[in-house]
């Protein structure tokens, strides 16, 4: 695709094409494949409504220490969004807008992600549940460490288990390659369905990606009418 192609279709979605300094492509080297932690973390009930049951589970992120983010963070990130949302969509870590506010995909990243969900689904960030793998930002907004990640995941795999979402969409490797305990290149999975435990999973790239390599812009908006099939179906 190219610059003029990528511009159009931005222009289409009503995004304003973000000029940014020539980067190295997103990184090639997965994370680790990783395997359930037995350690899920325990509500105090399993009664109470959804908004309930996260609001507990968050309560008990806030108190983690599991690695040492915990004690670098200003605040966790844990997720937010639609608690019956028929989508959940999973990312890698906050960043420094994010850690600040305690929200997740809230800085240029997270910009383009809402105009992915609103001009691109036709939907809003309401309708949807959003979230990461690491619920607090690692230094400099480098990769997730496999300790972080595997103090991390139970959080995630629980957050999953109380949405019960009809599709899951992952947002770059990290989040494909925790939850299917793989190892692989986002650009070899992006627009493949799997399934996760019964749910439908769609890999696509994650919006920081998308900045810096926005020839990838038609790929993404190709994932984005898929899950819009799924989600009808």
């Amino acid at each position: 695709m190219t610059t003029s192609a990528a511009r159009k279709l931005l222009k289409f979605w009503g995004v304003k094409y973000i000029q940014t300094p020539k980067t190295p492509a997103e990184p090639d080297q997965p994370a680790s494949a990783e395997t359930d932690s037995p350690s899920r973390p325990q509500l105090s009930t399993g009664t109470g409504t959804k908004t309930q049951r996260l609001a507990e589970l968050q309560k008990i992120a806030n108190g983690c220490e599991k690695c040492p983010l915990a004690r670098q963070r200003n605040h966790l990130v844990f997720g937010e969004g639609n608690p019956d949302a028929e989508i959940v969509f999973v990312g890698e870590a906050p960043g420094f807008d994010e850690d600040r506010q305690g929200r997740p995909f809230i800085g240029r990243a997270g910009q383009l992600l809402t105009d992915i969900i609103t001009k691109g689904m036709g939907l809003s960030r309401d309708d949807v549940y959003i979230c990461n793998v690491l619920k607090c930002r690692p230094p400099d907004n480098r990769d997730p460490e496999e300790a972080e990640i595997d103090a991390c995941k139970p959080y995630l795999i629980s957050q999953l288990g109380l949405i019960k979402p009809k599709v899951i969409c992952t947002l770059g490797r990290h989040a494909y390659n925790t939850l299917l305990g793989v190892n692989e290149r986002i650009t070899r999975v992006r627009g493949t369905l799997r399934d996760y435990r019964g749910t439908m999973l769609l890999a696509t790239y994650h919006p920081s990606f998308l900045l810096r390599n926005q020839e990838k812009i038609k790929e993404a908006w190709e994932d984005m009418e898929r899950l819009k099939q799924l989600l009808r179906s």
